[in-house]
């Protein structure tokens, strides 16, 4: 059977005697094997060895293994895991991944998976995920140093301990805030709201305003159909006239169009003052720098474009 020849002898291949166009050929061909018995997770993997290596290939093998890949990959998730530091044991599902290496290109079956690294004087890590077909998954796995206890060999296991959390206390004990660290988060806060609850009440007395100009026309239409006006008609009426009322929904409709007016810019200033704000570098104050608390990333779908804007209140 050829699945079998070419796994044979892909396996027995020495990298010290065999050439790399060896090992690249017969890693492709094992693949487009496992691809013809539906092992895509297999053949994926040997694929990718194979184009690795593609300048020692001829174009004619590449193209076919191109192929083969293209296949494949849509049936198995891609996993790039990086891990620091680079010599550091990975293990997939409890099996160990051969090689060692900063960054791994691994395929995996469709389903639930667990990733752990360990490396000689840093703490394991661990990451679980559910693994989609025709997706790939990033994983970043630092593994952070274990503290050095610094009680003598023959001690307690009390005094170790406490030698332990004595000797990590200094790294971990954080600096008082400043008595000014909470008021510029209050401001802005306010100043969301005070924006928000401004603009919303301008709109709502302009539409208002809108509503009133409506009603004053056709209360002046009623009053103007079918007889001789003068511009002198109204003011020289009755305040309990029809003239009276369209004095006062004029009147009305003045007040709620100045003072939305005015409410709408008021929200604007402060909106323009709140978003400042968020750019000010406030570290005279004892606060954290602004680089530290704004980070503005682009963002992209498929549908729209933007900026996304994240920090500290």
């Amino acid at each position: 059977m050829a699945y079998a020849a070419y796994k044979a002898a892909f396996e027995a291949a020495d990298p010290a005697s065999s050439t790399e166009r060896e090992r690249a050929e017969l890693a492709g061909e094992l693949g487009l094997c496992e691809l013809a018995l539906r092992k895509y997770r297999d053949a994926a993997e040997h694929l990718a060895f194979s184009l690795e290596q593609r300048t020692a290939l001829p174009l004619a093998l590449q193209l076919r293994f191109e192929k083969g890949e293209r296949a494949a990959t849509p049936h198995v998730a891609r996993l790039i895991l990086t891990v620091d530091p680079p010599d550091a044991e990975v293990l997939l599902d409890g099996k160990r991944v051969g090689r060692v290496a900063r960054t791994y290109l691994l395929f995996l079956e469709p389903g639930q998976h667990m990733v752990r690294a360990r490396a000689p004087g840093r703490e394991d890590g661990f990451q679980s995920f559910g693994a989609v077909a025709g997706t790939e998954h990033n994983i970043r796995m630092p593994l952070p140093r274990v503290a050095v206890s610094l009680a003598p060999e023959g001690a307690p296991a009390s005094q170790k301990a406490t030698q332990k959390t004595g000797s990590a206390s200094p790294a971990v004990r954080a600096r008082a805030p400043s008595p000014w660290a909470s008021w510029p988060g209050t401001l802005r806060i306010a100043g969301i709201t005070a924006t928000t609850a401004t603009l919303s009440t301008g709109a709502v007395l302009m539409s208002r305003a809108g509503r009133l100009d409506g009603d004053a026309s056709e209360l002046r239409d009623g009053l103007t159909r079918g007889r001789t006006s003068s511009a002198s008609m109204c003011w020289q009426a009755s305040q309990r006239s029809s003239c009276g009322d369209l004095r006062r929904l004029l009147d009305e409709r003045n007040l709620s169009d100045a003072l939305g007016t005015a409410l709408v810019i008021t929200g604007a200033v402060l909106g323009a003052a709140t978003a400042v704000s968020f750019f000010t570098d406030f570290s005279f104050l004892g606060l954290s720098p602004a680089q530290e608390r704004i980070h503005v990333s682009p963002v992209a779908t498929g549908q729209e474009a933007g900026v996304r804007i994240e920090g500290l209140w």
